[in-house]
């Protein structure tokens, strides 16, 4: 069978915005990346570990080719160092390791993060395309192939409600959940020919690239994380990020994410400065009407016209919640939808809710204090106390 990853190219745009960014400003930081599955799956993940393995073998014999190396120079905010540098680049295999503790599946990265912090969306689909492998493949595809119809029918009759102030807009963010590379590409395809007005991109550089669409993304928890083990003050770590980011970026990839510790204390930090310098804010965890109501509130503050600003919803949408949302907002502020395993893992096998996570950061724990409190991820409770007593932080 053919090997899962076809090309260093196809993981999330975010990976390569926050991977120069932190080449340049951190390019020493050592981490670890640690995976975990949320949910129960139908039989335990300990039974892939071989095949992850010889997968991981493979991705690790991979480097980019000079026509994925030349794509990447033409996105105006990728710079010409970052390139050469990935002309080099090989992922080495002895900064991760799999295992198993009784029924789990155990995989870690460690090491330098510019090496390290690209496995993580090639492990997560490897991990699901080797698990949905020993389920009903044509049964799965005909239904998700209905399913997806389906949506493509709730699009054109949602085009019949009254237009709002700003237009409906939505990318495909499944790359690391998708059942198949191969069903991945369909959808995009599909999108992309049957609802160009609506369907504005994909986080998957690869299938950007290869399709003509706009590769969408900009910076993950990590990015942000990070900067708790980088030396600055505990409390300062997020205006840290956020500042040099816009020195990386210049204008370019200007969407913050607001839930590290929090949307309230992200918004402390998101002063008149940050607010006109960044374009707009992502949702990831939370009530998301409570959290776009509080952006808006802030934006109001701060005498700034929000609907120069986005806000861009990315946590577990399907397509009525997306349409739900927009009715609430679009005539506020410019939205946009990133929907993910809805559109990439519907086939009525229930998907895997897997992650791979930063950790550790130069030797100190890093964590995330999601507004979701599921979502709240650490290995060390005295620092997960010690972040919300820094940040306020009750859940």
């Amino acid at each position: 069978m053919e090997p899962i990853v076809r090309s260093l190219l196809e993981t999330d745009l975010y990976k390569f915005t926050m991977w120069q960014a932190l080449l340049h400003s951190h390019p020493g930081a050592q981490t670890e990346y640690v995976f975990t599955c949320r949910n129960t799956p139908a039989y335990p993940l300990a039974e892939l570990a071989s095949e992850v393995e010889r997968e991981l073998d493979h991705l690790c014999s991979l480097s980019f080719r000079d026509e994925e190396l030349a794509y990447l120079r033409s996105l105006r905010y990728i710079k010409s160092d970052f390139v050469d540098f990935l002309t080099i680049f090989r992922f080495q295999r002895k900064f991760i390791t799999v295992s198993t503790e009784g029924l789990e599946l155990r995989i870690r990265a460690c090491g330098p993060q510019v090496h390290v912090m690209g496995f993580e969306i090639f492990v997560l689909y490897i991990v699901n395309e080797l698990y949905f492998r020993r389920f009903d493949r044509e049964a799965a595809l005909s239904e998700a192939r209905k399913r997806l119809a389906g949506k493509i029918a709730m699009l054109r009759e949602f085009a019949n409600e009254p237009p709002k102030r700003n237009p409906f807009e939505f990318s495909d963010f499944g790359t690391r959940r998708r059942f198949s590379g191969d069903w991945q590409d369909e959808v995009v395809s599909t999108l992309a020919r049957e609802v160009p007005q609506w369907f504005k991109g994909t986080s998957n550089v690869y299938l950007a690239w290869k399709h003509g669409l706009v590769p969408m993304g900009t910076m993950a928890h990590e990015y942000l994380q990070s900067y708790q083990a980088f030396g600055v003050r505990l409390r300062d770590f997020q205006k840290a990020a956020l500042e040099d980011w816009v020195q990386e970026y210049r204008g370019d990839l200007g969407t913050a994410l607001t839930d590290v510790v929090g949307m309230d204390a992200f918004l402390a930090d998101f002063d008149l400065y940050f607010a006109k310098l960044f374009d707009g804010l992502r949702h990831d965890s939370g009530d998301p009407v409570a959290w776009g109501e509080k952006a808006l509130a802030h934006y109001a503050k701060l005498r700034i016209d929000a609907n120069t600003k986005r806000l861009v919803f990315s946590d577990a949408l399907d397509f009525p919640r997306a349409f739900s949302l927009y009715r609430h907002f679009a005539d506020r502020a410019t939205t946009v939808f990133g929907i993910g395993t809805n559109l990439t893992n519907d086939t009525g096998i229930p998907a895997l809710n897997i992650v791979m996570k930063l950790v550790a950061c130069n030797g100190q724990p890093v964590a995330k204090l999601s507004d979701t409190p599921g979502k709240t991820q650490s290995t060390d409770p005295t620092f997960i106390a010690y972040l919300r007593q820094v940040f306020h932080h009750s859940s």
